[in-house]
């Protein structure tokens, strides 16, 4: 992919000047191509970098007392992740490639020369992670307070929704990078759990498995059973700053 991946998600948002697209491209300039399971950072290790990712998969998780994994967030093709370094000095998660993937570290300082050039940059910034921040709200209600089915409802709509946006080809077939340990560390399910729910998914007619991707059948019908907002639709973008 030429030019920026990150910039190619925020014209989804607003048309962005040449000026604009430049000074992200500046944060792609080091793509770093990796495996499936590789560790790009762990929590608790002195980090300044923060990633855009141009191919592939990755998560961010934590490693808790007992153990036990909890996956925090899914990563795909044009998102910036890693940015809780812009606040603290070391990581507060663990990230980790779900597939051969292609990202882009840059040093958090290069953040400054963006906003300072770029304010309505930095207002979209500020957008994008309140978007992000209620999306997780939402998960953190799902885990607490629904039904086994709708937390496995609720990330299959949220991995198709989020897919989509950057490629609109996708209709409703998506790959499914993940297993059902991963899954289920996603909604703090068992694998044994999460094969049931997938199966009952699919025998309501609303998902089908086909040779590694996920078909959503009913789309709306999904999204009903998981409760699923859509936290990226409607982006209120009328108070941003116009573009130097």
């Amino acid at each position: 992919m030429t030019g920026s991946c990150f910039a190619e998600r925020l014209a989804r948002y607003v048309p962005l000047t040449d000026s604009e697209k430049r000074a992200l491209e500046r944060l792609e300039n080091n793509p770093r191509d990796l495996p499936r399971g590789a560790t790009i950072t762990r929590e608790n290790d002195n980090c300044d970098e923060m990633y855009v990712l141009r191919h592939g998969w990755a998560m961010s998780y934590l490693i808790l007392d007992d153990g036990s994994r909890q996956i925090l967030r899914l990563h795909f093709p044009g998102d910036m992740f890693g940015t809780s370094s812009a606040a603290f000095g070391e990581a507060t998660e663990s990230l980790v490639t779900m597939s051969h993937a292609t990202l882009c570290p840059f040093d958090k300082q290069a953040l400054r020369v963006v906003f300072d050039e770029h304010p309505r940059l930095a207002a979209l910034f500020f957008i994008i992670a309140q978007a992000e921040r209620v999306s997780l709200t939402d998960r953190l209600a799902s885990l607490g307070r629904t039904s086994a089915k709708a937390r496995v409802a609720a990330l299959l709509t949220d991995m198709l929704v989020r897919l989509r946006f950057l490629n609109k080809d996708i209709s409703d077939t998506i790959p499914l990078k993940l297993t059902q340990e991963e899954i289920g560390d996603a909604t703090g399910l068992t694998a044994v759990h999460v094969n049931r729910m997938m199966r009952a998914l699919a025998e309501d007619g609303l998902v089908m498995r086909n040779n590694g991707n996920l078909v959503i059948r009913d789309e709306q019908g999904l999204a009903r059973i998981a409760n699923y907002v859509n936290r990226y639709a409607e982006l209120d973008l009328g108070w941003l700053p116009a573009p130097r």
